[in-house]
């Protein structure tokens, strides 16, 4: 089980995507769960580290997909992330993952239309219009 973040721009209702560092796709910031911190705030700390945004964290999950993460020796392990909602500040330029991604805002429709995972494609498009 992973976690992600659903950063939403609270004044225009955008979404913020990044690309992965293997296959260059459009996903969300996601993570494994760390010692220590509420899935909440995992997700969190991943907004941080792969997009460089801070903000708050929604304590209720928005929803779940799965995708089959690739592994080093070629072979795939599926996984499911559980999804929360972000209230995103604005984008730093210094964060632990800047030149290893492409970071960019999408409203929610064309967000779901540049992710690949059925089950993330929902979610961003069952998102509540507007802001939080």
């Amino acid at each position: 089980m992973q976690v992600g973040a659903v950063c939403r721009c609270p004044e225009n209702g955008d979404v913020l995507l990044i690309t992965s560092r293997g296959t260059g796709r459009w996903v969300i910031p996601k993570g494994w769960p760390m010692e220590g911190k509420t899935l909440p705030g995992a997700a969190a700390t991943e907004a941080w580290e792969e997009a460089g945004v801070e903000g708050h964290v929604h304590e209720a999950e928005i929803g779940r997909y799965r995708y089959d993460k690739e592994q080093d020796r070629g072979w795939s392990v599926p996984v499911e992330v559980r999804v929360f909602l972000m209230d995103a500040g604005p984008l730093r330029p210094d964060f632990p993952e800047a030149g290893q991604r492409k970071r960019r805002w999408f409203s929610p429709q064309e967000a779901a239309q540049r992710v690949v995972e059925p089950g993330l494609k929902k979610i961003l498009l069952a998102l509540p219009k507007g802001s939080g």
